[in-house]
């Protein structure tokens, strides 16, 4: 709302200054054609502070467009480092083949920072991998069956984490969105059987 403000105001200004250069010139060209050189002086100061408005408006726009860029790349590194933090706690936990209470405890609060951060798409895909998640750590033990559906569950949650991160990357490419979820569901299944 700040910038709105802002911006009409430096609009306002600048209409003020056009406007009232015009009737200033009509007025010297009429009044002030004897003295040397008004009428250019007139015309270089106006202009000035015309460019002046301009370059000031254009300046806060340029601000204000760098802020939200920032703002835009610290998130995406704190989801990033999030949904890091994520996968290798279940990697660690997968490679533990047991799941403890403690283990549990921090899987709770990365499920809390995952609401922080993460887009509706990841959140319901989420809850099914803590389907599957549950009912494989029910005995605190993970076969290689669990830890087989676990890594199926985790890849489908992982295209929906990369299609939060870099899904506008993958749409402006070449890239299928339904091929790299496949693409993505084969590495694991494959890293599954070897």
């Amino acid at each position: 709302m700040k910038t709105v403000r802002e911006n009409l105001l430096y609009l306002g200004l600048t209409a003020i200054v056009v406007v009232g250069g015009y009737a200033f010139l009509r007025y010297a060209y009429r009044v002030m054609d004897r003295a040397p050189f008004t009428q250019e002086i007139v015309l270089i100061i106006l202009g000035t502070v015309a460019t002046v408005l301009i370059t000031a408006m254009l300046l806060n726009k340029q601000t204000e467009v760098e802020l939200k860029k920032e703002q835009s790349i610290k998130f995406i590194e704190l989801k990033s480092e999030i949904y890091m933090d994520f996968i290798s706690h279940i990697e660690q936990l997968v490679l533990e083949k047991t799941v403890t209470e403690q283990d549990q405890v921090r899987l709770q609060f990365l499920t809390h920072k995952l609401a922080m951060v993460a887009s509706p798409a990841v959140l319901v895909q989420y809850q099914e991998f803590l389907k599957v998640f549950n009912r494989s750590a029910r005995d605190e033990a993970l076969d290689k069956s669990e830890g087989d559906a676990i890594s199926v569950s985790l890849a489908k949650l992982t295209v929906k984490i990369r299609q939060d991160l870099v899904g506008e990357l993958d749409q402006d490419g070449a890239y299928d969105m339904a091929a790299i979820d496949r693409q993505v569901m084969n590495n694991a299944r494959e890293s599954s059987n070897g």
